[in-house]
């Protein structure tokens, strides 16, 4: 069998390290890399088009991205990693015939549905924040530079490497708790009236692959199922770990960011069940799941703090 190679960019961040860890055990036919920064910069054509042209992959799985979201505002390298890297690659993917996967994100949406309404794939898009703006400029970017691509949107991912939101709840909640031992007491405000799905890295990995497996093409929505606020993240996160929690709901008006915020991320993943490899189920089963298999490491994390 001919060997196929596959190459991960963004390989040292949240989810590119778990496609690498993902990949590097599933196939012996599979031949997989992993770049990133500072290795090389895809936004920069002449070294993205060099590196592609010597390892020549059949796969490009495109996690590399600026995410921090209020930086983008006055940032501008948000604009080369969001819309230049895609930009390269799926020039280079379409001359070559390779197969691209791009990750995209929930903020191409504005928000502006009801809770109980959920964003389509082909719903209109109309991002509210330079991020928003900077990864939908790269969804176009690919759809016009080649055909045999999927854009996956997700939405407020958590894993096991980096910073996310589930960390960084936790680690608040063990401060407070070691204050509140010292006769101090402070509660942590949580955005209680912005909702969306909150999704395991882990469980995204597993649906790329089977989007993968059949070869699939077009844009795809990727979360768990239900959703929740930021708030009820944060006290089911707590739960899970059997910490007691710190938390008071407040609104986005109480919370200033530098970027305006969707108020509804929740994505329907359409497209999956149509096509019947819908890998998520309920965020709270994800949750525990995630948990269970990362428990150590997360208390090794707290413990150090």
């Amino acid at each position: 069998m001919k060997m196929i190679k596959l190459l991960i960019t963004g390989s040292n961040g949240q989810l590119g390290s778990d496609c690498f860890d993902f990949y590097s055990k599933i196939d012996k036919h599979l031949e997989v890399v992993g770049m990133d920064l500072p290795l090389i910069d895809f936004s920069n054509k002449i070294e993205c088009f060099n590196f592609l042209d010597n390892y020549k992959p059949n796969i490009i799985i495109n996690c590399a991205a600026f995410t921090e979201v209020d930086k983008c505002e006055n940032d501008s390298t948000c604009w080369k990693a969001n819309k230049d890297i895609p930009d390269n690659l799926s020039l280079w993917a379409s001359k070559n015939d390779a197969y691209l996967i791009h990750i995209s994100t929930d903020y191409v949406f504005d928000g502006e549905k009801a809770n109980d309404e959920f964003w389509l794939e082909d719903d209109v898009t109309n991002p509210l924040s330079e991020y928003g703006k900077s990864k939908l400029a790269g969804e176009k970017i690919i759809k016009k530079n080649m055909d045999n691509f999927s854009i996956i949107r997700t939405a407020w991912l958590y894993g096991s490497k980096g910073n996310n939101f589930l960390k960084t709840m936790l680690k608040l909640t063990i401060e407070q708790s070691k204050l509140m031992n010292n006769g101090h007491q402070k509660f942590i405000k949580v955005v209680n009236d912005q909702f969306g799905s909150p999704t395991s890295t882990e469980s995204l990995v597993k649906q790329i692959n089977l989007i993968i497996d059949k070869k699939l093409t077009g844009t795809f929505h990727a979360t768990s199922e239900g959703f929740c606020s930021w708030y009820e993240f944060a006290n089911e996160c707590a739960e899970e770990m059997k910490i007691t929690p710190f938390f008071i709901p407040c609104s986005s008006n109480e919370y200033k960011t530098k970027a305006i915020r969707p108020k509804n991320s929740i994505l329907e993943n359409r497209r999956l069940k149509e096509e019947e490899i819908n890998y998520f189920s309920n965020w709270k089963i994800e949750l525990r799941k995630f948990i269970e298999n990362n428990n150590d490491l997360l208390k090794k994390e707290l413990e150090a703090i």
